[in-house]
């Protein structure tokens, strides 16, 4: 397959992806094509050598692992990366009356969203909502497959500093229009239940996030750039996932984690902060008729790479970019660290992962921030609360990190894949922090 091949099939992928939930269902189509099990926690879990595995938390975090035929090199190489993109939640009394007969939702700000890119343009929601069933609750998918909100600008002529920058109330500003009379109080609600073909009394709850409804696009003359919502980190979700499934490394247990609410902050039941990963790991040990000690061993010579998105140098404001430490488009992948280790990158795993990569033939770049600038951080660092291994950093370099549509390089989305098919494909032989061995 073709880069452009590539990065259309990853624009499909986050069309299929508006919310967390939905985009673990992707995951899962993917895993279920390739002939995974699927293991619930709540249940007892049977794991062999050479089976390929995945297991689900509060449906919006996902741990896939395949166990090599020989495992004779018992350790865990893992990848991480996030599910959820910032955006806006309903709240649970969602709609707004008035003024006069409009009718607006009310919504709050997840994560740090570029708060202008999300006005005048179709918006619809997607989530999860939880219906009454028989004798009991039951969760359901949904995506509103319809323009059906929106939120307007100000006119200039009534806001004329508008252009010298102006700060968004989000309680004000942000309203998405729903109506403007032909709906009323409960109709929200109604269309939820529509869409779900139930009854509105048998909607019991639900997180509904707002969706942009652009469409992703491969463009250029050249059709050099990708652009979607939810690059960030989607793109970073694919490339894991389709590298993962791509190999089948004999000698460990290979780990694919996607972890739900890195945007705001990871500390949850599902997020990287949690112990999901950590509980994985100790499952999968002992379903192999291992003991503590054989998982310390494991842990102590495996290795996490952290996938999550770059900042790549702006066309008009190269200056917000260090000068020596930056990315471009279409030039590779991306190690990102800092010297506040919010990236997990030192010299060791540096040098693990751009050795594995200069023997794939793919292009390194190096990110840091500006040394008078903050910079944002990762799940990497997070993760690593819970299962310390040495862990690397790194991302595909895009453009407009956080607008409600982001834009990447058409190649990088190859050069992804590849990166992590020579990581997962490569039995990699930690002693300590003193030497690496590939094989």
């Amino acid at each position: 397959m073709g880069d452009v091949e590539t990065s259309r099939e990853l624009v499909e992928f986050v069309r299929r992806s508006p919310s967390m939930f939905h985009t673990v269902d992707t995951l899962r189509s993917y895993l279920d094509a390739a002939g995974a099990e699927y293991l619930p926690e709540g249940e007892p879990w049977r794991v062999a050598r050479g089976g390929l595995y995945y297991t689900v938390r509060n449906g919006s975090s996902l741990i896939a692992w395949r166990v090599g035929e020989e495992l004779d090199s018992y350790h865990f190489q893992m990848c991480a990366s996030h599910t959820d993109s910032p955006t806006y939640k309903v709240k649970s009394v969602a709609e707004l009356e008035g003024p006069a007969e409009y009718l607006r939702l009310d919504v709050e700000g997840y994560g740090g969203m570029i708060d202008y890119t999300w006005l005048d343009r179709p918006l619809s929601v997607a989530g999860r909502v939880l219906v009454r069933e028989g004798d009991g609750v039951r969760s359901r998918l949904l995506s509103v497959d319809r323009d059906v909100l929106l939120i307007p600008s100000l006119a200039v002529h009534m806001n004329r500093d508008v252009n010298k920058g102006y700060a968004f109330n989000r309680q004000v500003d942000l309203c998405p229009l729903f109506s403007s009379g032909k709906l009323h109080r409960g109709d929200f609600d109604r269309m939820v239940a529509e869409a779900l073909d139930v009854d509105p009394a048998d909607v019991v709850a639900r997180d509904l996030f707002l969706v942009n409804r652009q469409e992703g696009s491969v463009w250029g003359f050249a059709d050099e750039f990708v652009s979607s919502p939810k690059l960030d980190d989607l793109q970073c979700d694919f490339v894991s996932l389709k590298a993962f499934l791509a190999t089948a490394n004999p000698h460990d247990v290979s780990v694919l984690a996607c972890f739900d609410n890195e945007e705001v902050g990871s500390n949850t039941k599902q997020g990287a902060l949690s112990t999901f990963l950590r509980d994985t790991l100790r499952r999968i040990n002992g379903a192999l008729g291992k003991g503590d000690e054989d998982l310390a061993r494991a842990v102590a010579k495996s290795f996490l790479v952290s996938c999550d998105n770059a900042h790549a140098v702006h066309p008009n404001h190269a200056e917000k970019s260090d000068e020596a430490n930056r990315a471009l488009l279409n030039h590779g992948i991306v190690i990102k660290e800092a010297a506040n280790q919010k990236y997990t990158t030192d010299a060791f795993s540096r040098a693990v992962m751009a050795e594995l990569c200069r023997r794939a033939g793919v292009p390194v770049q190096t990110f840091a921030n500006r040394s008078d600038m903050a910079g944002g951080s990762t799940l990497g660092n997070l993760s690593n609360t819970q299962v310390s291994v040495h862990a690397v950093d790194v991302g595909l370099p895009q453009l407009a990190m956080h607008s409600s549509y982001e834009t990447a390089g058409v190649c990088d989305t190859a050069y992804g894949i590849a990166a992590l098919e020579a990581f997962y494909g490569t039995d990699v032989q930690i002693d300590g922090a003193e030497s690496v061995t590939f094989r």
